[in-house]
């Protein structure tokens, strides 16, 4: 024998191996790809009437934006979120001579149950009034829509009214 004769026929042994050992590999994957079948297009869910507790948070939208105001020498602002993910997200401050008397962060959700007011008070525990009623006051050629939630907790406040005045203000007690 040669010497390198047999260095070629390993070669030629290595480069056989390599053909039957890719065409076993396009073989056996020509099948796999001849059964793929793709997944279902899922199709798009009926729209469902709205529940009446989110045609209730709904009818809160109005809120979205930054409303603020005075009592006596307190300044008080509230700026909400857009109604989005069956949510209305807020904030409050209240101000008075330049100093933070307190500050809430809110939010307005549907829950099975009903439409909640949530709100977290600066160093307070979170407490939820649910909304007990909408009324509109037509008195004096009023025409405002007013909001009460309330909770069951023996502590105050027991009741929250925001009053949306037909002349476009806020009137929160």
């Amino acid at each position: 024998m040669k010497p390198g004769a047999k260095a070629a026929t390993n070669s030629t042994v290595i480069s056989n191996m390599q053909i039957w050992s890719l065409l076993v590999a396009v073989l056996l994957a020509m099948p796999a790809a001849a059964q793929y079948v793709p997944p279902p297009v899922p199709e798009a869910p009926e729209p469902r009437a709205p529940t009446k507790e989110v045609a209730a948070l709904e009818s809160l939208a109005w809120l979205e934006g930054c409303w603020r105001g005075t009592a006596g020498s307190r300044e008080f602002r509230e700026h909400w979120l857009p109604l989005r993910g069956g949510m209305l997200i807020g904030v409050s401050q209240t101000v008075t001579q330049d100093t933070i008397q307190g500050y809430e962060y809110l939010r307005l959700e549907a829950r099975a149950d009903g439409v909640y007011y949530v709100a977290a008070p600066s160093g307070k525990a979170e407490a939820a009034f649910r909304l007990l009623e909408q009324t509109v006051d037509k008195a004096e050629g009023r025409n405002d829509m007013i909001f009460t939630f309330a909770s069951p907790r023996p502590e105050f406040p027991q009741r929250i009214v925001y009053r949306r005045a037909s002349e476009g203000w806020l009137y929160a007690t």
